[in-house]
């Protein structure tokens, strides 16, 4: 797999679709505990369009590669490392396209380096103060605990705890245990990874995240909200709200999907991307 070096260490990636599209760029986003196989079915639907698409795996707890010993693994450095990659794989008028801690990540991105960026896509994610919603808010508490952290990983072995609503449950309807599996093993199996982990989750702030979303209405350019109506953590009612932010947004609830609207529904977030992506900044 290809990887890059940025401040905090080295980020695996890949890409697919032509080289030489005339589309703008795509960068796909993943949020806590899950990796860039999150994107696999969009990426390939837009791929077949014509798009190309990059798909970093970020150090969220689900990476393969340790960051520094001394990396910021804040929503804040990890936002400035999204901005490395979009330097560092020379994209520019970027369609940054984010879910769940990915999205907040996003917002992050575009208030503090949003030159890159030329339009926004969101599926469900943390806006405002909920960063993470219940029941998870609790669970990121206890998980920030190195002591905690490590058994916990060693039951998500077993599949009927993955998919429960403590593990990845509440999140889609159709969750492939082998994807499960492949997401929570890097933490269960490498100390480093979980040294990763418990410094993201010490360092989410609620009310730091309040500020970010408050400041959105300075992002001018196009932004879609593709929001599953049927999740129970990030309600339509808060994709509502984070679409009110923004002063060039659209909301769309898809019926029946749930927080990874990418799995429950793909062709839906690849027929909105595209959309989204013929929409230059006025």
């Amino acid at each position: 797999m290809p990887t890059i070096e940025t401040t905090l260490g080295t980020i695996e990636y890949t890409s697919v679709g032509p080289a030489d599209s005339p589309s703008p760029p795509v960068l796909f986003i993943h949020g806590a505990l899950v990796d860039a196989e999150l994107w696999r079915d969009v990426a390939t639907g837009l791929a077949a369009a014509g798009f190309r698409c990059y798909l970093p795996t970020l150090p969220l707890g689900s990476h393969r590669i340790p960051m520094k010993p001394d990396a910021d693994l804040s929503p804040t450095g990890i936002a400035g490392v999204i901005r490395e990659l979009m330097v560092g794989l020379d994209l520019d008028d970027v369609t940054l396209v984010g879910n769940d801690t990915g999205g907040a990540l996003c917002q992050y991105t575009v208030d503090a380096h949003g030159d890159r960026v030329g339009r926004l896509l969101l599926t469900n994610c943390d806006a405002f103060d909920t960063f993470p919603p219940f029941p998870f808010s609790a669970i990121f508490s206890l998980l920030k605990m190195p002591a905690v952290l490590a058994p916990s990983m060693k039951l998500m072995r077993f599949r009927t705890i993955r998919h429960s609503p403590i593990g990845f449950g509440l999140l889609a309807n159709d969750l492939p245990a082998g994807l499960t599996e492949r997401w929570v093993a890097p933490a269960r199996e490498s100390a480093q990874i979980r040294r990763d982990l418990t410094r993201l989750f010490a360092t989410i702030s609620p009310s730091e995240l309040n500020e970010v979303t408050g400041r959105l209405g300075a992002f001018d350019k196009p932004v879609s909200l593709v929001w599953g109506a049927a999740d129970k953590c990030f309600t339509p009612d808060l994709g509502r709200r984070l679409a009110a932010q923004f002063p060039d947004a659209r909301f769309s609830a898809v019926p029946g999907a749930r927080t990874f609207v990418s799995l429950d529904d793909p062709g839906t977030v690849v027929d909105e991307i595209a959309r989204i992506s013929a929409k230059s900044h006025r």
